[in-house]
């Protein structure tokens, strides 16, 4: 299996455990207010990164390494940077003056995840460019 589906299939199952972890505690809390952040670390960071990493697994070396590290790079900085930031902002109340500020680096984590997602696109892409197996 190819360095880089490995990587991704590393961190999803990270990514899944503190999820769980935190619908855990928001399930003993009764208290859901974190469950937007709570989902996108799910869907961004377990599903995602899982659906990439099977992905490069099954193209083996037929997708540029090159193309796939990039993807698993941007991609995971854009989670580490929109979950952390969104579950503060949903702390201070999302229309408050504090979690306003915010907003900048929120749009930077879901630019982030759109180049990711177009990394992964191009590597997706190139396949078609390969005689069939």
């Amino acid at each position: 299996m190819p360095r880089h589906a490995l990587a991704f299939f590393t961190v999803a199952p990270i990514y899944g455990l503190a999820g769980m972890v935190w619908g855990m505690v928001m399930a003993a809390s009764a208290d859901h207010g974190m469950m937007p952040a709570h989902a996108h670390l799910n869907l961004l960071g377990l599903m995602l990164n899982g659906l990439m990493g099977t992905f490069y697994a099954l193209a083996g070396d037929k997708v540029s390494g090159r193309w796939a590290w990039a993807n698993f790079v941007i991609s995971n900085a854009a989670v580490l940077i929109m979950i952390p930031t969104l579950a503060q902002m949903l702390t201070l109340g999302e229309g408050s003056p504090a979690a306003l500020k915010l907003v900048p680096i929120i749009v930077t984590g879901e630019i982030l995840a759109v180049v990711g997602m177009l990394a992964f696109l191009v590597s997706v892409v190139t396949l078609w460019r390969k005689p069939a197996a």
